[in-house]
């Protein structure tokens, strides 16, 4: 990630819409108060009556390694909710300091980073704000607060790499997707991880890789094989960024709730309207067992904005350097060469190495490797002065996962 973070951009610029935009809609209002009207998108906040459904959390250890995973269930707030009483401590720690630190960073104040999140909600999952609801009444944090270090990432450029490699590419014929979050380390949030599983009462059980306080997904995979990774493209010359629109991490969280195939992915994608320029890889591991890339660059013209490409793609922008069941973003650092070499032998290992060898050094806060067909994961996150990539990952096999202990898998 850039360290530049918005440095001497005013408080005007940052707030600055693109020409034409329409004033906010209710929903907007009701984000920006906190309180949802009756006559439109009442549902926003609602804080249903919580039954009998409790969260668990416990500890994924790999040696002197531990990260912490919170199993939640039920309805978005009581999810939330559920979230916010089992990470108390580290929501409380990490957020409203953090917050303090960032918004001097970006040289704005908080209630603009909560107008912001207002404006971009307006257009987001209302399962989101329910959740974060819920996340502030189990957490102590006020809303305004969670709803302001949300819109960071908004406000923010970075960069971050994924391949998927399956069928004849792999050992197994599993799809295999990586994801390296290379992002800012000063910001400290890889000191306060969380592996989420999430079983909501209506919708695909996921799992998030996330960070204590944040139920945005910048990666994730869920019970249909649906597993997402996303790059920034978008250069800090380019702010301020369209805030009319869900960010990634948001829509992210609507694709892992809803789609059952990379079809549904690509319809739910496409259907979004864009904040910036990113790639994204969307893979499929268990419906039709294969991967796209796909560069998504608001500010292109209509008929450049989204690209989508298949494996061995003749258009592909790395062309002539792809194969047959793999597509993958690395920016140019070197994956390609190992992926040709150990074509046909691909599995979770030797993709923890590959992850390992392209990251950008100085902001590898997160590497992840998913087995989108056998629903298992591995990730490390960085820790003190040692970034992801020099960690041991930790692993979690969801299939084999029982919290409630009533002899059947949570993850299905």
């Amino acid at each position: 990630m850039s360290s530049h973070l918005l440095h001497g951009w005013p408080l005007a610029c940052v707030l600055l819409l693109l020409g034409g935009i329409a004033r906010a809609d209710e929903k907007e209002e009701a984000v920006r108060s906190g309180v949802a009207k009756e006559s439109a998108h009442d549902g926003v906040f609602a804080r249903p009556a919580t039954g009998n459904a409790s969260g668990t959390r416990f500890v994924l250890a790999s040696g002197t390694v531990q990260v912490p995973v919170v199993v939640v269930r039920g309805t978005p707030y009581e999810m939330g909710r559920q979230l916010g009483q089992l990470m108390q401590k580290e929501v409380q720690e990490f957020v409203p300091p953090t917050l303090t630190a960032v918004a001097q960073k970006l040289k704005v104040s908080q209630d603009v980073l909560q107008e912001v999140w207002a404006r971009s909600a307006a257009f987001a999952d209302d399962r989101v704000e329910q959740e974060l609801a819920g996340l502030a009444d189990g957490s102590g944090v006020p809303l305004r607060t969670l709803q302001a270090i949300h819109a960071v990432p908004l406000l923010m450029p970075y960069s971050c790499s994924s391949i998927a490699a399956w069928g004849d590419a792999t050992a197994d014929g599993h799809l295999y997707q990586t994801r390296n979050l290379d992002w800012s380390l000063e910001i400290g949030a890889h000191e306060f991880p969380v592996v989420v599983v999430y079983l909501p009462q209506d919708g695909i059980p996921h799992v998030v890789p996330s960070f204590a306080g944040v139920i945005g997904a910048h990666t994730g995979m869920n019970a249909g094989g649906i597993v997402l990774a996303e790059m920034g493209d978008a250069a800090a010359e380019e702010m301020p960024y369209q805030v009319h629109a869900p960010h990634f991490t948001v829509f992210n969280r609507t694709l892992l709730y809803d789609a059952d195939s990379l079809t549904r992915t690509l319809d739910i994608f496409l259907a979004q309207p864009l904040t910036k320029r990113y790639h994204f890889v969307f893979g499929d591991g268990r419906n039709e067992r294969r991967a796209v890339k796909i560069r998504a660059h608001a500010p292109e013209p209509p008929d450049r904005r989204v690209m989508v490409w298949k494996d061995n793609d003749p258009t592909d922008e790395f062309a002539p350097n792809v194969l047959s069941c793999v597509v993958y973003n690395d920016e140019g650092r070197g994956a390609f060469p190992t992926l040709k070499q150990e074509y046909g032998k691909l599995n979770g290992e030797k993709l923890i190495d590959l992850a390992n060898r392209i990251p950008i050094k100085g902001g590898n806060v997160v590497n992840a490797v998913y087995d989108a067909t056998d629903l298992r994961l591995w990730i490390s996150y960085a820790q003190g002065d040692k970034e992801a990539y020099q960690r041991p990952y930790v692993f979690l096999d969801l299939k084999t996962l029982d919290t409630d202990r009533d002899g059947a898998p949570d993850f299905n």
